[in-house]
């Protein structure tokens, strides 16, 4: 919940939606307004607008929707607006809804936004001002104490639908954490760990994004902060395949690949991360590594050592940089893992990486998340820029 004080003049918010014929459904259905000129191709096509309109309100409603979830958010009341329909809207058009702060008032702890919608040409189609009142939530002086003594309680395990994302989530939420569920591709799986987290009786929320694209990890983060409250411990188990190409057959589309995942993907998410956590003064970062970087590197793995190792500099440079603000970044290096990315390996080349092993097995999904878990807990408060290599000893330094 946003504090008056807290809000900007010039602080601008925006989203986005592409209008369907669901939407002019259920919004007629809902109001009653069954005009023909939104409901009918016939009537609309031998009318001035050649098509059939989208109710001017249903557009006008998304302003609703910025106020109440982005700017200011929860605890927002909209007591005032002017609007102006500029043209029409179509099914099949993308709005963009902005909201911009203009004034704000310190007697009533209101606040005026300017706001407009825009279709997917950039042309203005709707446009007004708002007034909003902010209603602070009352803390109670137990309710702090009880924030400060449960402060990691949720965690964001992003590619948890993976072997090492799915351990990481159980285990995690057995210890008593909220869990951020995400995914890029596999829904299913995500909302079978969701129900499973349901039966132990622990909170959690799905969510889908490509790391890679800033604009879906912000809306991620977004969500999450609404449905779970903020995260204060960030684990990036994502990964993708790893084919083995000689370095002859290696363009550099595909080491970029390896390196967008990797480390622009987790710089997305840390951008997102650090201001709860820095306003908090307190957070947990958690990426994987692979021993792949410390050891000598496979062939045909250029891309994936290349990224990893940039994932290395870029966690202990950001370790460096937190540590005064009570943020810790570690990374957790695991040898060769029983999931679903080697599920393809001969089992001649995964019994030799056993045999390398002091313990002489592979590694299982739990022995990661355990690691994991061990530094999102305050028993590792006092480690920073460091890498657990959780391999059986086949790297020891």
């Amino acid at each position: 919940m946003r504090k008056f004080d807290d809000i900007s003049i010039g602080e601008r918010a925006e989203l986005s939606h592409i209008v369907t014929e669901k939407d002019v459904n259920t919004f007629a259905s809902l109001t009653g307004d069954d005009n023909k000129l939104h409901m009918e191709d016939d009537f609309a096509s031998q009318t001035s607008f050649g098509k059939r309109v989208v109710h001017g309100m249903l557009s006008a409603s998304f302003i609703s929707t910025i106020i109440g979830t982005k700017l200011p958010g929860d605890g927002a009341l909209w007591y005032s607006q002017t609007i102006e329909f500029l043209l029409p809207v179509r099914i099949g058009d993308e709005i963009k809804v902005v909201a911009e702060v203009k004034s704000k008032y310190d007697r009533t702890q209101s606040i005026e936004l300017q706001t407009d919608i825009f279709n997917q040409h950039g042309q203005a189609v709707v446009t007004g001002t708002a007034k909003v009142k902010l209603i602070e939530k009352k803390e109670k002086a137990a309710d702090k104490s009880v924030a400060e003594n449960n402060r990691t309680q949720v965690a964001l395990i992003i590619g948890a639908t993976g072997g090492i994302g799915y351990a990481t989530c159980k285990e995690l939420a057995a210890n008593g954490f909220k869990i951020g569920i995400h995914y890029n591709s596999n829904k299913s799986k995500a909302e079978k760990i969701q129900s499973e987290l349901e039966q132990m009786g622990v909170a959690s929320a799905i969510c889908k994004a490509d790391i890679c694209n800033a604009s879906e990890v912000t809306n991620m983060f977004e969500q999450l902060n609404r449905k779970l409250g903020f995260i204060e411990v960030l684990i990036n188990c994502s990964t993708i395949p790893v084919p083995t190409v000689p370095l002859k057959n290696t363009d550099w589309s595909s080491i970029q690949k390896h390196l967008d995942i990797t480390v622009h993907g987790m710089y997305n998410l840390f951008e997102n991360a650090f201001p709860v956590m820095s306003e908090g003064k307190y957070g947990r970062i958690i990426a994987l590594n692979t021993q792949a970087i410390e050891m000598l590197p496979p062939k045909g793995w250029i891309g994936y050592v290349t990224a990893k190792s940039a994932l290395a500099g870029l966690c202990r440079s950001m370790a460096v940089e937190l540590a005064y603000l009570g943020i810790t970044v570690n990374m957790v290096s695991p040898g060769m893992t029983e999931t679903d990315l080697i599920s393809d390996m001969p089992e001649k080349v995964r019994l030799i990486a056993a045999t390398k092993s002091p313990l002489k097995r592979l590694a299982t999904p739990a022995d990661i998340a355990a690691a994991i878990s061990f530094l999102a807990s305050e028993k590792a408060s006092y480690i920073t820029g460091e890498t657990i290599r959780v391999n059986g000893g086949q790297v020891m330094i």
